[in-house]
């Protein structure tokens, strides 16, 4: 058993086309060979979670089309199909090791709720303390473009800021981050370590994915930017390289590891939900000068300070705040409800914060203090 000290949280990502074989249905050796690897770090003392596409894939064909359907309705009931077969699959595999596996489907609402939100990570938390090994699918079944969270890469990172995880690893096609696409330039190189995604690693970032699988490489960074700012270490490395998760989990596997430098950004648990999942519910548009206070210096805005009011929100909703050319700027929670922005004055001598500054948030690319 690992020492109690070098014990890791560790939220596991795979995507279709790496459980699947080349017709495109559940590879059952791929499953197993994952399975394994996972059961040789919960042997070792290590929670994982595994985050795991594969519903559509797996149900297409048993809906009775020769190749992944295009549609929402009919990959929806692909979905439908293939979610109990990929979980009978897994739950079956991790018994004959002596674990439990549990099935938990999310949806966006789930994670832009405050409440549900906490719900899912106390969740989450009994299931993990109960050695449980927790797989989660976005529900496919029910979830329309609009409320969807865009892929699994996206889902998984947001799963690994909402239960503190110390690391993100994304499995893939692909042994890494390249300079260049590989698959265009021979000569392209790996990218052993990412201490920030600057946009030249963003613009080397092609948007190739599987015939079977939703998710490219700049999905991938757009993970990655969002656990570098909780301060979570990542990976991103082939499917099929063998012992892959133990090596990641070691520092020795061969692939391209996110880690968060001395001026990467820290965001509570409060923090990450705003800034990730919240949702604004509408805009406070302030001035150039309260602008430049607030990337420099992160200060809170009072009611006086807000030049327009738009939307309708209530009080300790979230909003943006942006300035007269449109530009967003950052997000808080607001004290006051949108009608009683317009009947505060300084005259009334209403000096509370309008934007509480523990709470405030900026975007990833404006300076925040770091933890």
């Amino acid at each position: 058993m690992t020492p109690e000290t070098n014990k890791k949280r560790v939220v596991v990502k795979i995507g279709s086309s790496s459980l699947t074989s080349l017709h495109g249905e559940i590879s059952r050796r791929k499953l197993e060979k994952l399975v394994e690897q996972v059961v040789r770090l919960k042997d070792s003392g290590h929670e994982v979670i595994l985050v795991s596409s594969g519903a559509v894939a797996a149900g297409y064909r048993k809906l009775g089309f020769i190749k992944r359907p295009e549609s929402l309705p009919e990959k929806q009931a692909a979905a439908s199909i293939g979610q109990g077969l990929l979980m009978e699959a897994y739950s079956e595999i991790f018994l004959s090791h002596g674990y439990v596996a549990s099935q938990i489907l999310i949806t966006k609402n789930d994670f832009s709720d405050e409440n549900r939100y906490n719900n899912v990570r106390n969740t989450l938390n009994v299931l993990l303390d109960r050695g449980i090994v927790p797989i989660i699918n976005e529900n496919d079944t029910v979830t329309v473009n609009r409320l969807k969270f865009g892929d699994n890469d996206t889902l998984s990172a947001k799963v690994a800021g909402l239960i503190n995880s110390d690391l993100l690893v994304i499995l893939s096609d692909i042994d890494g981050l390249y300079d260049a696409n590989p698959m265009k330039y021979p000569d392209a190189k790996r990218i052993k370590k990412v201490t920030e995604i600057t946009p030249e690693i963003e613009a080397a970032a092609g948007d190739a994915g599987s015939s079977v699988g939703t998710g490219g490489m700049r999905s991938k960074l757009d993970a990655f930017n969002i656990t570098m700012a909780s301060g979570i270490n990542g990976f991103l490395g082939q499917a099929d390289s063998p012992n892959i998760l133990q090596e990641v989990v070691n520092g020795s596997a061969s692939g391209t590891y996110f880690e968060p430098n001395s001026s990467a950004y820290c965001l509570s648990q409060k923090m990450q939900w705003i800034a990730f999942n919240s949702g604004p519910e509408g805009d406070l548009v302030i001035g150039n000068k309260k602008k430049e206070d607030i990337i420099n210096n992160g200060s809170s805005l009072h009611p006086s300070e807000v030049l327009e009011v738009r939307g309708e929100f209530h009080k300790g909703s979230v909003v943006r705040i942006i300035d007269s050319e449109e530009t967003e700027i950052g997000l808080g929670i607001v004290n006051y409800a949108s009608d009683e922005f317009q009947q505060i004055t300084e005259e009334d001598g209403a000096c509370e914060e309008a934007i509480d500054n523990e709470t405030f948030v900026c975007q990833l690319d404006v300076k925040i203090p770091v933890c």
